[in-house]
């Protein structure tokens, strides 16, 4: 019984020792991300400070406080520019001019989407 003991907190001490490591080791890793993101300027210093502040909450079970943050989150838009179309309507002017009809045709896939869905959670 007491070698069975000393197994078990061998493997927890173990088991903590590598958790702690691999936590390290992946707040690094993103701090690398973020700063390379900030380098090409996908990200400001503030929003790559949080995205490794979450991410490293959520690596140890922690939920994120939303206190920090009122707004939801939501991914940020990017608009991708070729150089022919500088001179051009910008894709998000495009994008709302989208006609009834194809809004309704969309709104009846999503409809029908989660019905399957939930037509699957059933079975």
């Amino acid at each position: 019984v007491q070698k069975a003991l000393y197994l078990g907190v061998g493997i927890a001490a173990y088991a903590a020792e590598q958790a702690g490591s691999n936590l390290q080791e992946l707040k690094v890793q993103a701090q690398k991300l973020a700063d390379d993101l900030v380098v090409r300027g996908e990200m400001t210093t503030e929003e790559a400070r949080r995205y490794v502040d979450d991410l490293v909450r959520e690596a140890q079970g922690i939920p994120s406080s939303s206190s920090d943050d009122p707004q939801p989150r939501e991914p940020r838009r990017i608009e991708i520019i070729s150089e022919d179309e500088e001179g051009s309507t910008p894709p998000s002017a495009t994008a709302t001019t989208k006609t009834d009809t194809e809004i309704e045709a969309l709104r009846k896939q999503v409809e029908a989407l989660q019905a399957e869905l939930r037509r699957l959670g059933r079975s």
